[in-house]
């Protein structure tokens, strides 16, 4: 038996800003699980589940998800916890919806890493014994990257902070994302050492906010939204713990990831009309994309920039960051821009490809692809 199609029917997100100081993690969560059933003829008694994204280390206490069961409409309901990037919670709704079990899930993520120690987070994920007490962490395994991207590349810190340059431009122009002072290639050049050679403004930036996908079985989709984007083809894969042990230069648990998602679709990434990509810094984000199969190996750049699939109209993870929620973002972002091609300079997208990522130097990853 065919597994049934599972469209994504509404999203909704909060606007990310760098703290929200006046809105608890109820406060932001609720906002979407609210706006999300607004002009969908749904309601949250016709959710069968709830699957939410977020981290106990950013949240500060164990177990975290349970005082905003409220808040996620999780009264009563079956709800579980993802620990990861909220695309993987995505994922887990999907396959139960496909498996028959259930017809409508809700997936929500959420972050308010202004609360917390980002740099702490990510080195408290890496061997305790030698690498946790010298502050390895996100920033040196990008640092490493980047050194030897650009050594093979021939790339400059020029090149990235224009690409770095375009994102913040076009997460401005989005309106989703708070951005006091648009920076320019030159500032982000001149900004603080983050890791060699990447400067602070080269990494993503952290920032808080939630995020909510209202997912359903193909009948109910396309009776309840105009035109849904369906999720075709998914597919995640794990890197070794160890970043000295990977591949060097290559994102090889995106590789398999996007291979799975592709095989599962029955296409390839050059039938993609654009891409939604996450990506820790610049050189992660070039990564991805080599990854996923929109660029040769060191030609990341002009595939970002000038390619043939759009990549990151949103502005991707680089302006906005809201760990834990990232991935379920880029889901949201690119189910819009194939359901609401209008919104986003017209034209008539039909394919989509969306990544998450997650672990110190992106380890893990999570590809999937959507149509209309």
């Amino acid at each position: 038996m065919a597994l049934s199609k599972v469209g994504v029917v509404a999203t909704a997100q909060t606007e990310f800003r760098p703290a929200w100081n006046n809105a608890q993690h109820i406060d932001l969560i609720s906002s979407v699980v609210t706006s999300v059933f607004k002009g969908s003829g749904l309601t949250i008694d016709d959710v069968d589940f709830i699957i939410d994204s977020g981290s106990d280390v950013l949240d500060g206490r164990s177990i975290s998800n349970c005082g905003f069961l409220g808040a996620l409409g999780a009264h009563h309901k079956e709800e579980a916890r993802v620990e990861e990037d909220g695309l993987w919670a995505a994922l887990y709704g999907v396959n139960k919806i496909r498996s028959g079990s259930s017809s409508v899930g809700l997936i929500v993520a959420y972050s308010k890493p202004s609360e917390s120690n980002v740099d702490l987070y990510w080195n408290a994920q890496v061997e305790p014994f030698y690498q946790r007490p010298v502050g390895f962490g996100q920033r040196a395994a990008n640092g490493i990257q980047a050194q030897r991207y650009l050594a093979e590349s021939g790339l400059s810190t020029r090149d990235l902070a224009d690409l770095v340059a375009d994102r913040w431009a076009a997460a401005a122009a989005s309106g989703k994302v708070s951005i006091d002072d648009l920076p320019d290639a030159d500032a982000i050049l001149a900004a603080k050492e983050g890791a060699a050679p990447l400067t602070e403004l080269m990494f993503t930036r952290p920032v808080d906010g939630a995020v909510a996908v209202l997912v359903a079985r193909e009948d109910i989709a396309r009776r309840v939204s105009r035109n849904p984007a369906f999720i075709t083809g998914m597919g995640t894969s794990m890197d070794t713990h160890s970043v000295a042990a990977r591949d060097a230069g290559r994102l090889s648990s995106a590789v398999k990831a996007a291979d799975m998602a592709y095989r599962n679709a029955g296409w390839t990434s050059a039938e993609a009309d654009l891409a939604e990509i996450s990506g820790s810094s610049v050189i992660g984000e070039l990564l991805a994309i080599e990854a996923l199969g929109l660029a040769e190996t060191g030609k990341g750049l002009s595939a970002a920039r000038d390619g043939k699939v759009a990549i990151n109209r949103s502005g991707g993870a680089l302006p906005a960051d809201p760990i834990m929620a990232t991935g379920l973002v880029r889901l949201a972002e690119a189910s819009r821009q194939l359901s609401q091609p209008e919104l986003f300079g017209g034209g008539t997208p039909s394919r989509a490809i969306v990544h998450g990522a997650g672990g110190v130097g992106m380890q893990n990853n999570c590809v999937f692809t959507l149509e209309v």
